[in-house]
Order: C-alpha cells, then structure tokens, then sequence
C-alpha cells in the first residue's frame, strides 16, 4: 500500500494523500453540491462529515488523496484506491469531485494518473463499483476503457438507508490505452 501513496500530478491535476491540511478545504469543496451526496455510501455534508473522515481514516485498506485543481489553485474533491490485494487487483472509488471540474477533462486525467500509478506499480487489474443510480459516473468509467462485468445487486447500504445495486467494471492492464 505505501508504494501507491504518492503525489501524482498531470497539470491540472494534482492528487495529494490526504492529510490533517486538507480536511477544510475538502468540506467546503463537499459543500458546494450537497444534492449529489444522496447517491454515495457515505455522507460529506455537515456533522457527517467528520464522523465519515474519522472511519475512512480508519480503514486501512484505503489510501486516500486529495484532489487539487492547479488551474484554480484550490482542493476539489477526493479519491481513493480500495483493497489493493495481493493478486494483482485494486479499486478506485470514494471519488468526489466539485462541480466547478466535472465535464472538463479533469476527471479523466485525475482517472489516468491513479490508473497509471497503479499499474506502474504492478498490478494489473482496477475495478470501479458505481451506484447503478449515477450514470454520469458510469459513462465516465467506461470512457476510459473499462468494461462493465456485472451488477452486484442489493450489496450496499448507503447512508441514508437506500440498498443499492453496484455496476462492477474492470480495466486490465493490456486494456489500458491511456
């Protein structure tokens, strides 16, 4: 795991592993869409938001970045790689980021940054499991080559008590054309 704690940067994108620094700018840049929040499995508005950065903190299984937009000078939003394993496999998820760098390019080169990294790094498999409800996301993911396997249905519950169904997608390495 510490191999892919990192700062990786590609202008405009910087991602930083998240530290005690970051924390107020990340609920403010939170703050600027709250209605979005209703399709995640955690809450990053208000009094939710330390409760869920003291778990998130907590999972050792996540190495968690701060995203910085250089061309705003500004943190935008997160990011995360999730159980990375030993055979070769890893997510990324938890991502959220401001409205102000959606639909800009911004999401796929923050995208390529942690898919390189990882894959610089030896594994050879990144999955990403999206809420069947956020269909921006999806489209997103399968932009950057990631082929939807299945749907985990029913696998999670969301913080506000919704049981949602997960798009499974999986990008190989030899699949990967940057």
């Amino acid at each position: 795991m510490a191999e892919l704690s990192a700062v990786l940067e590609s202008y405009p994108v910087r991602l930083e592993p998240l530290a005690p620094h970051h924390l107020e700018p990340l609920r403010a840049a939170c703050a600027e869409d709250p209605d979005i929040w209703q399709i995640y499995s955690f809450n990053m508005l208000d009094g939710g938001f330390d409760q869920t950065v003291a778990k998130l903190h907590s999972l050792a299984s996540w190495v968690q970045f701060a995203v910085i937009d250089l061309e705003q000078g500004r943190l935008v939003g997160m990011t995360n790689y999730i159980n990375p394993d030993d055979f070769g496999v890893v997510e990324i998820g938890g991502t959220y980021i401001s409205p102000s760098v959606r639909g800009t390019g911004f999401n796929r080169q923050m995208k390529k940054l942690l898919i390189e990294h990882a894959f610089a790094n030896g594994f050879t498999r990144i999955e990403f499991r999206v809420d069947t409800r956020n269909t921006r996301s999806m489209a997103a993911v399968a932009k950057l080559g990631a082929v939807r396997e299945g749907t985990l249905r029913r696998n999670r519950v969301t913080w506000t008590g919704y049981v949602r169904d997960s798009a499974v997608f999986g990008l190989l390495r030899n699949e990967w054309t940057g």
